[in-house]
């Protein structure tokens, strides 16, 4: 447990006032101390290490700190997705809200990786993130080899057609289906439900959280801070056996308004 859940937890047990009160009421003295201990113990939560997570990480393969355009010059994107950088983050969205998109790291990652990604919301009202991975063509090809047909964003064209992967949905708050209580692993081809979990990042949630995904031979985890979302082991009953080396790609919804920095990925040990 990171300090930001120990605080929060004893803060709230220790004062045994609601939680709406303590972080709305402007004339609750306790809920300001509470609001600035939480922010800072919520800091310290992105400073987490790979040993936090219980795995053993080898080389840093890849980093981006996402704070330029330089910085993600190789990353393609697929669909209308709208790049903006300030403040040392890299926000995304699609203008005017008109399709989902889809961002690929260039890097082909090995079977066995652990990734990070900090971020943060910037539209409360409405979205969807989702996290590719282990992604090749049906064939293993690379999944920018130019014999696979085209994709614009279009979900199908991911979870369906050319492409097998691994997805995971962490945070979910759609028009049709708001504040979803879980969130989801998928197995693709055929957008195969193989796991949910409780809910990944809150959709109240304004601040900034540092997602983990690590994937350790069979056995898949998704962290958003130091709380675990995803723990599925892929027994090969669904797809066949588990999903080897691949790419990463972020895929964000129409609605959706997120922005990014520091991405990371490891390989792991073999002791693992």
């Amino acid at each position: 447990m990171c300090l930001f859940t120990f605080l929060a937890t004893g803060i709230f047990k220790f004062e045994n006032y609601p939680k709406t009160m303590q972080l709305t009421s402007p004339y609750n003295r306790p809920a300001k101390l509470t609001v600035f201990i939480m922010a800072f113990a919520g800091s310290l939560c992105l400073a987490q290490s790979p040993s936090d997570f219980s795995v053993k990480t080898d080389k840093l393969l890849y980093q981006s700190t996402m704070d330029s355009a330089a910085s993600v010059k190789d990353w393609v994107m697929e669909g209308p997705g709208h790049l903006k950088f300030a403040d040392g983050w890299m926000e995304m969205r699609s203008p005017n809200e008109e399709m989902h998109h889809v961002y690929w790291c260039p890097e082909t990652f090995p079977s066995d990786f652990m990734a990070q990604w900090e971020m943060q919301n910037q539209h409360l009202e409405a979205g969807l993130c989702i996290v590719f991975f282990a992604a090749t063509g049906l064939e293993s090809e690379d999944v920018m080899d130019s014999s696979l047909p085209k994709r614009d964003g279009v979900f199908s064209q991911y979870n369906n057609e050319a492409l097998k992967n691994y997805h995971i949905s962490y945070y979910a708050n759609t028009p049709k289906l708001p504040a979803r209580a879980v969130a989801r692993l998928r197995k693709n081809p055929g957008k195969n439900i193989v796991y949910e979990g409780p809910p990944g990042i809150n959709v109240e949630s304004d601040r900034a959280h540092k997602v983990t995904l690590i994937k350790n031979k069979a056995h898949i985890r998704l962290f958003i801070d130091d709380r675990l979302i995803i723990d599925w082991i892929d027994d090969g009953k669904v797809n066949g056996g588990p999903l080897d080396a691949g790419k990463i790609a972020l895929r964000q919804m129409q609605w959706t308004h997120f922005r990014y920095r520091n991405f990371k990925v490891w390989s792991l040990t073999s002791d693992n």
